[in-house]
Order: C-alpha cells, then structure tokens, then sequence
C-alpha cells in the first residue's frame, strides 16, 4: 500500500457504521455544519433526484451525511451494519423491532432499512456496498459515539444484546455497549495500537470493543439515538455553535469529557465532547 493511501474502514456487522442528519434546508445545514466542523461537502445524488443527499467530509474522508426532509425539525440517525439488509429485517422483528422503511438500495453506495426498537426509539441498518460508513471517527470534527437514551436500560440490554450480539458493562459512571471482537478487527486493520494506546490513558477492560453508550432518557425526552461529535475544545465549539445560530441546551465536565448539548438552527440536537482523561 502507497503510503499516502487510506486504508478503508470497514464495519463488521453490530457496529454503529454511519450517521446523516435530516434537515429542511441542506444548504443552511452544510453552512451550519461547515462551519462548526470544517466540513466539506459532496453531492451523491444525481440531479433529477427528488431529495438532497451530501456526504460531509473532513480533511477528504467521509464523516457522514446530510439530507433533504419535508419532516419539519432536523434529527440525526445512526445507522448500524449488517451483512444483508433483507435478511436482517425479520430477525431484527422477531427480536422486537418495527419495521418503518422497508430495505431500499441508496444509489450504489448500499442497502438500508428503518426501524424502531421496542420503547420506539429509531435505527437505522446499513448493508455496505460502495459507501463502507464512516471513514474517520475520534479526532476533532469528526463522531465519537452514539448513545442510545432509554427509560428501560435493561429492555434495552435485552432488545440490542438479542438483536446485534451486544454486551453492556456497568463501569459505574455509565453503562458501555461493547461489540465483542470489534476491537481484534481494528487492531487487525486500522488501528494496530489501540489497545496500547487505551492502557495509556487507564481506560475500562474491554474499552477496545466499545460502540456507544446507554444514557437514561430525560422525563420529556423520546426514546431515541443521539450523536456526540469530538471537539478540541468544548469551550471553543460553544461559541462557534452560538456564532452560527445554534442553541446551548446545557453544558457538563465529568470524569473523562466536557460536553455541551446543542441544538442546531433547523432542530437537531447532538453533543460536543472534548476528551480529558483523568490525570494521575
């Protein structure tokens, strides 16, 4: 392999692979986005095409999406790789799941579907073809995790561990959704020191397989997947949100981030997460 190439990130089944944002006008979302970010943008759908679909790009890798809505607010969905779309969706219903959109190819980047867990929380499933998902994640601009906010953690356990082979640890300060055996795959690929680089940091065993997190949902809040971006600086990110026309929800320091819940100016809300290991 040149040295300047890119090895392509590839999601094995049961990990969170993509994430796009619905939004009424995609091109105050992109200015929106691009500015927060730094995100460039490419338009994957052909002119004569009823929607809208821009693949976001941060230094030239694919970082996620944004699409045209009728839907009123703007939302962000998460998908989750499979291996076969069709066969996925009647394992995922006896599991529980409704299905919302039947599997439909997008163009010829893949085939997905939407579906809603058992409290009604959406997901979506994403079998690759030449759109593999995300091709960079963790560093500034880019996602970090997804989490899934619930107000039955453990149906929650039940639904996802039956439905996508998960495994949830209690670490005390939150509840970890691990993919047994993702992290043998990023060693093996993309990411041959990540287990050494965990141990530097004293992260939780098993951290190599970590995929999102469990967060209970707020009194009013649905059941729903919510995205969380890495930034640099949360400080700096919450003046470039406000600058852009976004609302701070709130703002929060724990034992390893400094986040900030924002609302974007069509409705979307996510999280800026800066990363700050504890020290000592």
């Amino acid at each position: 392999m040149d040295g300047n190439e890119k090895m392509q990130r590839i999601y094995p089944q049961g990990v969170p692979c993509w994430i796009d944002t619905e939004q009424p006008d995609v091109d105050a979302a992109a200015a929106f986005y691009g500015g927060m970010f730094g995100w460039t943008f490419e338009n994957a759908m052909p002119p004569q095409a009823p929607g809208r679909y821009l693949i976001a790009k941060l230094n030239g890798q694919d970082v996620g999406g944004i699409a045209s809505t009728d839907n009123g607010a703007g939302a962000w969905n998460t998908y989750i790789a499979v291996d076969d779309a069709d066969a996925s969706v009647p394992r995922l219903v006896s599991a529980g799941a409704t299905v919302q959109s039947a599997p439909a190819d997008a163009g010829e980047g893949g085939r997905g579907a939407v579906l809603t867990d058992p409290e009604g929380g959406e997901f979506r499933i994403w079998q690759a073809r030449r759109r593999p998902g995300s091709q960079v994640a963790n560093v500034p601009g880019s996602w970090n995790f997804s989490d899934l906010h619930t107000f039955d953690p453990g149906a929650a356990t039940a639904f996802y561990g039956g439905a996508f082979g998960w495994q949830v640890d209690d670490l005390g300060f939150g509840l970890l959704i691990r993919r047994p055996g993702y992290g043998d795959h990023l060693e093996a690929t993309i990411d041959p020191g990540i287990r050494a680089r965990q141990a530097n940091v004293a992260t939780p065993s098993g951290f190599e397989d970590a995929i999102a997190w469990i967060v209970d949902a707020a009194p009013a809040e649905p059941a729903r997947w919510h995205v969380s971006f890495t930034v640099q600086d949360r400080d700096r990110a919450v003046a470039a949100a406000e600058r852009l026309g976004a609302s701070i929800l709130s703002q929060s320091d724990d034992y390893w981030t400094r986040t900030a819940l924002i609302r974007d100016p069509q409705g979307a809300e996510f999280t800026a997460s800066q990363f700050m290991p504890p020290s000592g």
